[in-house]
């Protein structure tokens, strides 16, 4: 995968930094291509080691100023080696974007309380973890925080009530950061797509005996969207352009949430 080589692509973070998790995949590595291609030094996350890695040097060999490390973000010290090492490398921070994500059906009297908590580790305990550490620094470059949240963030779906409250709870850490700090110079938003054609796709198989009409549900069109149709509206949130664009639950779903 390269970057965006569209001339037509406005260059709105020349001279800003970025940090992405979820970047060996996905709607991660959209996400880091597009800020690269908008002029981001941009830092990759993922726990897939093999994987942000891949991403970054495809981003590299197009001449981005790309770095990449292995990182759980549900462990808040890698978290803070992390940002540590951006803001020693790059010189700051101003973009926090917290993409990583897992996810998964089962039906409710079988969902267990383990995958249940796994689900709340890295889908909102993950960016509690990377918005604590990168604080300081967006503060100071008065930067903004963005959280991939999901459809499931906003109405209710069936066989997936572990991810859907995990995503309920990213949207509710969105805005109750969103008020505590907005009068400090910082933004805190949420994106929540619907159907995107990636790999995560896979593990949202619906259990042995699932009411396909009520899976429908979930969508509105059958669909789905490219990642890059997401990383664009994640780099128009992300950029100054959004200045006034705060505590803000942004989906991009075909209308599956209109009504």
């Amino acid at each position: 995968m390269s970057a965006p080589t569209d001339d037509a692509l406005p260059h709105r973070f020349h001279d800003k930094v970025a940090l992405v998790t979820g970047a060996a995949s996905g709607i991660g590595r959209a996400t880091a291509a597009r800020l690269v291609a908008e002029g981001a030094s941009v830092w990759c996350a993922d726990i897939n080691a093999a994987g942000v890695t891949e991403t970054a040097a495809a981003l590299a060999a197009d001449g981005g100023d790309v770095r990449a490390s292995r990182v759980d973000v549900t462990d808040p010290a890698d978290c803070a080696a992390v940002v540590a090492q951006v803001v020693d490398e790059f010189g700051g921070l101003d973009v926090l974007a917290n993409i990583a994500g897992i996810g998964g059906m089962a039906h409710f009297a079988e969902e267990t309380p383990e995958r249940f908590l796994r689900m709340f580790q890295v889908n909102a305990l993950g960016p509690f973890n990377l918005s604590q550490a990168a604080l300081p620094h967006l503060l100071e470059r008065k930067g903004n925080i963005l959280n991939l949240a999901s459809t499931a963030g906003l109405i209710g779906q069936s066989y997936v009530a572990a991810y859907v409250a995990s995503k309920h709870a990213l949207v509710g850490l969105t805005r109750a950061m969103a008020i505590e700090l907005g009068r400090k110079g910082i933004r805190i938003n949420a994106v929540c797509p619907g159907g995107v054609n990636t790999a995560i796709m896979n593990d949202f198989v619906p259990p042995e005996g699932a009411s396909m009409s009520l899976v429908s549900r979930s969508f509105l069109v059958r669909e789905m969207q490219e990642p890059e149709s997401v990383a664009a509206m994640i780099a128009y949130v992300c950029s100054d352009e959004a200045y006034y664009v705060n505590g803000a639950i942004l989906s991009i779903d075909g209308g599956t949430t209109a009504g």
